[in-house]
């Protein structure tokens, strides 16, 4: 393992993310990188033959209806729970004198 990062490496990453780094971040920033880096290589060594790929951890089902086109505009039904209305529409107070 042992993964290294060049000095090059942190100063165009720093370009990259618009970041001024001092002497200091810089090399703990190197640090960190590698001990990532490490990281992905023992995850790596991993027997994963037979597992099966995921996006999610827990199963994710899709809750919606189909959408299924039909003639009817729902307006009656919308209308029905309305406080105040006039014909085939909503009934406001007056906004605009």
């Amino acid at each position: 393992m042992a993964n290294k990062i060049s000095d090059e490496t942190i100063e165009y990453v720093g370009i990259l993310a618009k970041l001024r780094l001092s002497g200091e971040e810089k090399e703990n920033a190197k640090a960190d990188m590698e001990k990532m880096l490490d990281y992905i290589d023992t995850l790596n060594e991993l027997d994963t033959d037979g597992v099966v790929p995921m996006s999610h951890v827990f199963p994710v089902n899709n809750v919606f209806r189909e959408d299924v086109a039909d003639q009817k505009d729902g307006s009656r039904e919308t209308l029905a729970n309305a406080p105040l209305k006039k014909d085939m529409y909503f009934k406001v107070p007056k906004t605009i004198g």
